[in-house]
């Protein structure tokens, strides 16, 4: 028998060899079979001539050799199978995020990541080792590893087989050169949670991680030796907590690697349009299981957001450098940038002069819209938009989303609102996503939230694809239950007949959009202003401010070319339209003077949609209900169809009407069930409070702006593009008109060089004015923060001329007018509305004795 101390020796040396083959980082085959063989074969040669005194074996030295002969066995005989085995080191890609859903272990500490192999001369990537008994091997003192990495390598394995994550607590350092020569792995769970409040004084916790360390002992200790090998020096087996089953061994940090070619997997499906949930489902698929993909999807939405960053490197500083530019030309330009804690950009948001201006005058309801995505690298484009006067959609802001997280959108969302002076809207519409609807939550709590229904259906087509093929009537039938339902009950009730009998009771998806039914069904918003024309109508400016300038295929070096193109095309058609109604006349169809009233306050577009519901008042017939002395409850049909009416209630002393379709109140615009009721109650023109200034010709005038928006509009006229329409606008005007004779020509001339000696009087004063790239400005304000500007300069105009007491006296002077003006117009309005009774009387006649000569001719012919 051999004696302790060489036993120990050859223990070593068989150890040494089985770690040596064992981890050996090759992909088994024919060919590298031959190599495992050969060097099994020397090392066999080396232990059968070697002796020590002349000494056999110990029994257990043969045991080991056993097993040698087993496994080179194995991989003899192994044909051209490759085995595969992952130890599936490292934490996965990219950063954690806090609303993961995955199993996380937030650790302060470095814990395993991707290292090289086991044995000497491993590089980078997956290591291979054969299946079989040798996988129940477990660590022990004197165990010799080629590298740090080896050892760690090691641990990391036998960790995932037994289950628990593992990760770097300490090392010591060499005194003479400062190199590493002693390191301990533990369990992730070793030790407590550090509390000291240094650690957290400097940045605001709003979700606290949960405690994973519990002081677990458990550890592995290697130190270098004078060789440069690492020798294990200390084990400990037992830990003090329960260790997780194989299944769940994948959600494990220091377990979790994204592999090659699930990279490029990943790679292929984004760059196709896939996000990180239907990502892993492909992948889950194409692997057989969560626990085999070997991370998370966590994991996957970071490597994709990393990937993006990095690819975006470069473009991402031209989004930066046009911001820092168009901001140097106008301090109101508006931008910020969200960063990570790797200084790297997330996110980017920016608003221009007019943008912030338009929302002082339409900023009511918004469109907040994330489906513009640049194909190259998915990033998502995301506009803010609203409606103005004429119909069409106005630009509110914009951004780019590296990062789409909630964090992420609150971020926008709050610096979106102090862009906007802080003012938030009525109500806005989003994507149906859940992350942003939690965002508007918190950012947004008065604000009414609306899922766009269009996006909705579309879904709904991808969803429900084998019913619209089987079924051709049910895309008619599901439209009229979302649109054309009057109250809650009843599209409570036809979508109940709808799911039975289509047997879509138990779709999970149709069961998750009737849950949030209350956020993009028409019956349930009604009571809510969105600026929309009709019930049924798609929002325009929902996907269509960009349409036909900015796509799939747009890149960062393209996008803001195409941005200014489309701004400029917006501004001219919105241009167009202020001509339109200022210079042409619309076709009156009734002698209603209410007609003429709307035709002469409401831009072209409005007014023609306000015509269509008067004259749709002569196919409906109002009769009363009740009357309680004070309202009037009127009962409004169509000629034939007295089933289905509308309530309409009619206060008479304060001209105030309400309809059960709700259609003012969703749309700023009265129904033709109230303009019915207006008809037989001798309410001949539009009460002011029917008038919403937004829907105006004069919605955009400064008299109407509000306090805080006022150095917003100072800044707007300082645009060239604004002064330059403006004027042109104004040219075309006195042109027209100056053209109609010789007297008004020559009348128009002297104007015009009258005017051209006063614009240049006032260049020659402007030289006293600072210039900057060619352009003249009144004064130039700094904004360090590019945060909101201070509101009040009416207040401090008016103070620097004023006393408290002048203005108040001012004050109710002009109340005092006011007053006497109402009560002259309550005057006029009496004795109008007897003279247009009786010519509406007299008009009727004329009617009936049309009919009857028409009537009378038929007859004869």
């Amino acid at each position: 028998m051999l004696r302790p101390e060489r036993e120990k020796y050859w223990h070593f040396i068989f150890r040494s060899f089985l770690t040596v083959l064992y981890n050996f980082r090759v992909r088994v085959s024919v060919g590298t079979s031959i190599f495992f063989w050969t060097r099994a074969a020397e090392v066999l040669s080396l232990l059968t001539v070697t002796r020590l005194n002349g000494q056999l074996f110990s029994i257990s030295c043969v045991y080991e050799f056993h097993i040698l002969i087993v496994i080179v066995s194995r991989i003899f005989t192994m044909d051209n199978e490759v085995l595969e085995f992952d130890i599936g080191l490292g934490g996965g890609e990219g950063e954690y995020e806090e609303d993961g859903g995955d199993i996380e272990h937030p650790i302060d500490e470095e814990e395993l990541g991707d290292s090289s192999g086991v044995a000497a001369g491993s590089g980078a990537g997956e290591i291979y080792l054969p299946e079989g008994d040798l996988l129940d091997l477990e660590p022990c003192e004197g165990m010799e590893f080629e590298s740090e990495e080896a050892a760690k390598a090691f641990y990391n394995s036998y960790a995932r087989r037994v289950g628990f994550s593992t990760r770097v607590s300490s090392s010591r350092r060499s005194r003479r050169d400062g190199a590493i020569i002693q390191r301990q792995f533990v369990c992730a769970k070793e030790g407590f949670r550090n509390l000291n409040e240094k650690r957290t004084k400097d940045r605001e916790i709003k979700r606290p991680r949960t405690i994973t360390r519990v002081g677990c002992k458990a550890s592995l200790s290697v130190k270098m030796q004078d060789s440069g090998k690492w020798i294990v020096s200390g084990f400990v087996r037992e830990h003090n907590h329960e260790l997780v089953p194989p299944d769940q061994v994948h959600c494990l940090r220091s377990h979790r690697q994204i592999s090659g070619a699930a990279k490029t997997l990943i790679d292929t499906l984004q760059a196709a349009g896939m996000g990180p949930r239907r990502i892993m489902s492909a992948l889950i698929k194409e692997y057989g299981g969560i626990s085999k993909v070997g991370f998370t999807e966590v994991d996957c939405r970071n490597y994709m957001r990393n990937n993006r960053q990095r690819s975006l490197e470069g473009d991402i500083q031209l989004v930066l450098d046009y911001l820092r530019q168009m901001h140097a030309e106008n301090p109101n330009f508006f931008y910020a940038v969200q960063g990570d804690e790797d200084n790297s950009v997330n996110n980017v948001f920016w608003a221009d002069p007019k943008a912030r201006t338009n929302y002082t005058f339409f900023g009511d309801t918004v469109t907040f819209d994330t489906t513009y995505r640049s194909n190259r690298y998915r990033l998502p484009f995301a506009p803010f938009t609203g409606v103005n006067h004429h119909g069409q959609p106005v630009l509110f802001g914009c951004a780019f989303l590296i990062n789409e997280s909630e964090a992420s959108f609150v971020w926008l969302f709050k610096t979106w609102l102090s862009a906007m002076s802080g003012r938030p809207p009525v109500s806005i519409t989003t994507d149906h996503d859940s992350v942003i609807r939690s965002a508007i939550i918190q950012v947004f709590p008065e604000t009414r939230h609306r899922f766009c229904k269009w996006h909705i259906f579309k879904k709904c087509q991808e969803k429900l694809s084998h019913i619209f093929l089987q079924y051709p009537n049910f895309e008619a039938e599901f439209h009229k239950c979302v649109n054309l339902t009057d109250s809650i009950e009843e599209f409570e009730s036809c979508w109940s007949a709808l799911v039975d009998k289509y047997d879509l009771r138990d779709h999970e998806w149709l069961q998750a959009i009737h849950s949030a039914c209350r956020q993009w069904v028409p019956v349930y918003l009604r009571d809510t202003f969105f600026a929309e024309m009709s019930i049924t109508q798609r929002s325009d400016s929902m996907n269509s401010y960009f349409d036909g300038y900015i796509n799939a295929s747009t890149n960062l070096n393209q996008f803001f070319k195409l941005y200014e193109k489309a701004l400029e095309s917006r501004n001219e058609k919105e241009v167009k339209a202020d001509y339109d109604t200022m210079n042409t006349l619309p076709v009156l169809r009734t002698p209603s003077p209410m007609e003429k009233q709307a035709s002469e306050l409401y831009t072209r577009k409005i007014f023609m949609r306000f015509q269509e519901e008067l004259v749709g008042t002569l196919t409906f017939m109002a009769s009363k209900a009740d009357d309680d002395g004070e309202v009037i409850t009127y009962q409004v049909a169509k000629f034939g169809e007295d089933h289905k009416g509308y309530c309409v209630k009619f206060n008479v002393m304060e001209m105030k009407a309400t309809c059960s379709c709700q259609m003012f109140e969703f749309s700023g615009l009265l129904c033709r069930h109230v303009l019915a009721v207006f008809r037989v109650s001798n309410v001949l023109t539009l009460p002011s409070h029917y008038i919403l200034k937004r829907w105006t010709r004069k919605a955009k005038s400064n008299v109407i702006l509000e306090e805080h928006s006022c150095d917003v509009y100072t800044y707007y006229l300082e645009s060239h593009t604004v002064r330059y329409n403006t004027l042109r606008h104004e040219a075309f005007k006195f042109v027209d008109e100056g053209a109609q004779s010789t007297e008004t020509y020559d009348v128009a001339m002297d104007a015009l060089q009258e005017a051209a000696k006063r614009v240049a009087q006032a260049m020659q004063n402007e030289g006293r004015i600072p210039i900057s790239n060619g352009k003249v400005r009144k004064h130039v304000l700094h904004d360090e923060s590019h945060a909101n500007y201070t509101s009040g300069c009416q207040e401090e105009s008016l103070s620097q001329h004023m006393s408290k007491d002048d203005l108040d006296k001012n004050i109710r002077k002009l109340a005092n007018e006011l007053e006497y003006a109402n009560r002259k117009c309550e005057i006029y309005r009496s004795n109008l509305l007897s003279v247009l009774k009786a010519v509406e009387d007299h008009k009727l006649e004329l009617s009936v004795k049309v009919e009857n000569i028409k009537i009378s001719m038929k007859d004869g012919v």
